[in-house]
């Protein structure tokens, strides 16, 4: 997947350059497609995300998501509602997953890197492992849903929702 797979026109009318720093920090070294893609889905239009929905997306990104996540790659596709067996069987094949599930897992990464970027703490922007917290973050019970951990909600839309609008909350202060 490329920046002109989701976003044609990005490169064109400066989108991705303007696209929030914070997104930059969800890993620490050389960009990868998992970085361009955190970046694309931040900035993207409905219609382009729509459509990356609907093509998916290469199921090498779902194992560059875990490695940095350090989760394995078969909990993070079952996490999404990918089932091991077929997980595994794209990964080798390298053929497309669910673009929603990668979707759904980039805007949290954006969250989350956002966050990083809005502390005040100097060291964190500078060691911060962003995309191992959230893997963390992920596996834990969360009181705000019931107890249940952020990641037995990802495999439904309306799952994806109250995780993203908790860590939305935990951003903006308004959860404690």
């Amino acid at each position: 997947m490329t920046v002109q797979d989701v976003v044609p026109s990005a490169k064109a009318n400066g989108k991705l350059r303007k696209a929030v720093p914070a997104v930059q920090s969800v890993v620490k070294s050389t960009p990868t497609k998992l970085d361009d893609f955190v970046r694309i889905v931040h900035v993207a239009a409905p219609m382009q995300l729509l459509e990356t929905e609907r093509k998916g997306v290469d199921a090498a990104l779902l194992g560059d998501m875990a490695k940095r996540m350090d989760i394995s790659y078969s909990q993070l596709a079952e996490t999404v509602g990918i089932p091991k067996a077929t997980a595994a069987r794209k990964l080798v094949k390298n053929e497309k997953i669910d673009g929603a599930a990668a979707i759904a897992l980039a805007r949290l990464l954006a969250i989350a890197a956002d966050m990083v970027a809005d502390s005040t703490a100097p060291q964190a922007k500078k060691t911060f492992d962003t995309a191992k917290w959230l893997g963390q973050w992920l596996d834990r019970s969360q009181p705000a849903l019931g107890g249940r951990k952020p990641a037995e909600l990802l495999d439904t839309p309306t799952g994806i929702a109250m995780v993203t609008k908790l860590l939305g909350a935990i951003r903006s202060g308004a959860y404690q």
